[in-house]
């Protein structure tokens, strides 16, 4: 199902042409950029669910978070920095409230949640829309407006698939939330289920790390001696005053120092082969054996030939085959 049609329901209008827009660093490097299908259209998407709505504005003591967490801690400074803006000159944006599923006369925050911590601390009310929706509707919308804002990291952005897998969610759904491919998903989805959580909670949101370093990480974390290591290393006086990219630098390299490398599959032993030439070059063969199978391939101008008459005689020669044998054993 495309992702119109997913959200026909919630938009209720075509998209139109994207517009530009500012981008992360993070968003816009490397390995990251496969993570990108159109962010200014999925940013025209969200101002959508909030075009033409009625704002209302909503006690934050009756606003519960996401049913599915999309963010790590560690953005202190990013929240000091909306609350100043607000607390001076208001909140510009409203934030997307559904009712709660399950509570009478609460909501839940689909999106706009550090504008509704920003409130709470200043005891104000949020302004909202509220929109109902289902399950599947505002995990696109979720998804899909954090992605246009591309403010968060790879391992913010895999937790949050895996905690939509962990729900029951449809990996097309988890998809078209996040914009990604399934090769990604699957990527994002070994990653967070590989390096322990105690660990990711540890190292934080790390905005500058990216997918290739994360999945370099994820295998020094499938060995298990090196989780007792990076354990050690979190233990150390001090480690979590850091700032998260120090953090994860610092765990990756002292855990591929102090750790064991990830066993690696022995390559297959190479076949024992030798050349046969005969007949001034009329014909050649390249023997080989592995194991049990013993191969000979046949080259140049009496190949074809010579070929029919090996099989045509095999019968006869796997008789002399054995009576050499029988005679070599009783001698």
């Amino acid at each position: 199902m495309a992702r119109k049609d997913l959200l026909k329901s919630v938009i209720g209008q075509p998209t139109d042409p994207p517009v530009d827009g500012g981008r992360s660093s993070y968003a816009m490097r490397g390995a990251s950029k496969s993570m990108k299908v159109s962010i200014d259209s999925l940013a025209e998407n969200s101002k959508r669910l909030l075009e033409g709505e009625t704002i209302v504005e909503i006690d934050p003591a009756l606003i519960d978070a996401s049913f599915v967490n999309d963010r790590l801690s560690g953005d202190d400074e990013a929240f000091d920095e909306l609350k100043a803006s607000i607390a001076s000159s208001g909140q510009d944006t409203p934030v997307l409230l559904r009712p709660h599923p399950e509570a009478a006369n609460r909501y839940m925050v689909v999106f706009g949640h550090r504008r509704v911590r920003v409130a709470r601390a200043l005891g104000r009310p949020v302004r909202a829309v509220v929109k109902a929706m289902d399950d599947v509707a505002h995990v696109l919308a979720q998804g899909q407006e954090n992605t246009a804002r591309a403010d968060l990291s790879f391992i913010e952005k895999a937790l949050f698939a895996r905690n939509l897998h962990d729900l029951g969610q449809a990996k097309e759904v988890i998809q078209q939330a996040l914009t990604i491919d399934g090769t990604l998903l699957s990527r994002m989805l070994s990653v967070a289920g590989t390096v322990p959580g105690h660990v990711i909670a540890a190292i934080g949101p790390a905005k500058q790390i990216g997918r290739d370093r994360w999945e370099d990480f994820k295998k020094l974390m499938a060995v298990k001696s090196n989780v007792a290591v990076a354990d050690r290393i979190l233990a150390t006086e001090g480690f979590d005053q850091l700032d998260s990219d120090t953090k994860f630098e610092i765990l990756h390299s002292k855990v591929t120092e102090a750790g064991r490398a990830p066993r690696r599959r022995a390559a297959k032993a190479t076949p024992a082969k030798r050349t046969w030439t005969a007949g001034e070059g009329r014909i050649k063969g390249v023997i080989g054996r592995a194991g049990r199978a013993y191969t000979i391939s046949l080259t140049s101008k009496d190949s074809a030939g010579f070929g029919e008459f090996l099989s045509e005689n095999l019968d006869q020669l796997y008789a002399e085959y054995l009576s050499q044998s029988e005679e070599t054993s009783t001698s």
